[in-house]
């Protein structure tokens, strides 16, 4: 029970944010927003129908990602420069669902939507047999922003779930400097 609300709260903030994105290119009548609409789709059936099961395999965790910061650049278009690398051999490999997203929301949500001008988010993935290595960093505001609502739940559900998925077996090192926040979990 405890592990399936920790997983309820992965992504509510995401959902609202990119229906927001849509109905802002619907006011224009955008022909992406047709699009947006398919991938947002996509990544809901995947949480809704996929996540589930208490391992999927790690490319379709790849591949949430992957479509989440799609829809993210949309928004945040030429002003945010994205790099993303995924290494080694993913297949057969499984992993807990929805693990690593809230890491990268969190580029968003603290980062790239906090700052005006450039911003920048480094994604990296390794996968070595049994082992996966997530590091993800990003520009963020030099000054602490005020939120409203909740602060911090994303990190703290996730580091609960990896207290009871994975205990003992895992790494978690989080990082804030004056102008980079940056992650990494193996």
């Amino acid at each position: 029970a405890e592990l399936q609300l920790l997983k309820a709260q992965i992504h509510p903030h995401f959902l609202f944010n990119t229906l927001n994105n849509i109905y802002s290119f619907t006011l224009t009548k955008s022909s992406v927003a047709s699009e947006l609409v398919q991938k947002l789709s996509d990544l809901l059936n995947y949480m809704i129908a996929e996540c589930d099961h208490s391992l999927v395999p790690v490319e379709k965790e790849i591949q949430l990602i992957k479509d989440y910061i799609g829809l993210e650049k949309v928004r945040y278009g030429d002003r945010l420069d994205i790099q993303m690398y995924v290494n080694g051999d993913c297949k057969n490999c499984m992993i807990v669902p929805l693990l690593m997203i809230p890491f990268v929301e969190n580029c968003f949500k603290h980062g790239a939507s906090m700052m005006r001008g450039k911003q920048w988010m480094h994604l990296i993935i390794n996968i070595n047999e049994d082992d996966l290595d997530f590091n993800v960093s990003n520009s963020k505001p030099s000054q602490p922003q005020k939120h409203s609502g909740k602060n911090g739940i994303g990190l703290l559900n996730v580091q609960k779930r990896l207290q009871l998925l994975y205990p003992g077996k895992h790494e978690l090192n989080i990082k804030s400097t004056e102008n980079t926040f940056s992650v990494y979990l193996q």
